[in-house]
This record gives C-alpha cells, sequence and structure tokens, in this order.
C-alpha cells in the first residue's frame, strides 16, 4: 500500500511541474453577453455574425458590430533552475545524502532472518514456575 501511495503522489508531483510550467492560450467568441464558443490553442470559429469589412461596402456608415473575440492567455512558470551550477555544494551533498537514504528505506530483507533459528532450548529438569508458585488455602 505504500509504494502504490508513493507512485500516485510522485505521478501528481510530476503533473503539477508540468502544468505549472506549461503556457496556454483561451480563445472565447461572445455573440452579445452570450458565450458562444471557446477554443484551446486555436482560434475560435466564431457565431457566423460576423460584421463584413466597411470598406468594401459602398455605403460610409458603420454599425458596431455584435460579436465579440477575447483572449485569456495564462503564462506558465519560466523560472526553473535547469542547471546543476548554481547549486552550492552542501545543497547536492544534501540531495545526493537524501536520495540514497530515500532509495535505501524501501529495500527491505529477503527473508525472516532469525538469530534463533540454531539454538537449542536446554532440557526441562524440573518446571521452575511450580516452584516459585504460592497457594493461599
Amino acid at each position: 500500500m505504500k509504494k502504490v501511495f508513493h507512485k500516485i503522489m510522485a505521478l501528481v508531483m510530476a503533473f503539477v511541474v508540468l502544468f505549472s510550467t506549461m503556457s496556454f492560450t483561451i480563445n472565447m467568441h461572445y455573440c452579445g453577453d452570450t458565450l458562444v464558443e471557446t477554443a484551446l490553442f486555436h482560434k475560435a470559429k466564431g457565431c457566423g455574425m460576423e460584421m463584413s469589412n466597411p470598406s468594401t461596402e459602398s455605403c460610409s456608415i458603420t454599425k458596431k458590430d455584435c460579436c465579440d473575440d477575447r483572449q485569456l492567455s495564462i503564462e506558465g512558470q519560466d523560472e526553473l533552475q535547469l542547471t546543476i551550477d548554481k547549486i552550492s555544494f552542501e545543497q547536492q551533498v544534501f540531495i545526493t545524502s537524501f536520495v540514497y537514504t530515500y532509495i535505501n528505506l524501501f529495500e527491505g530483507l529477503d527473508s525472516n532472518v532469525s538469530s534463533y533459528e540454531e539454538y537449542k532450548p536446554p532440557l526441562v529438569v524440573r518446571q521452575i514456575f511450580k516452584i516459585d508458585e504460592t497457594y493461599l488455602i
């Protein structure tokens, strides 16, 4: 159970590091005040009600477009320390000793070693517990 818990926690921590360093953009298309489409990693297609460019029309009157495109950019962390050159010698010693002891912590003995396997008990001459008993009458 302990090994399974450690593997699950390692996987969760790997995903935390992955998602904290990843940047992505969410594109949203609003038609009026209602959200019509949301797209992740690419541009939202829209609802098809976008106004055409007024320079192509012969009319000089322009209307306000009811559609609106918004972008939400989420920047990931870009301050990760990727080189070991910036770690001091004391920190390197601590990391190596921690990893070494952590790995050896979960190594167990293959068999249950008992130091009493070859021990032969002495022969019982008298029953000592009967000698030391007292009876109240």
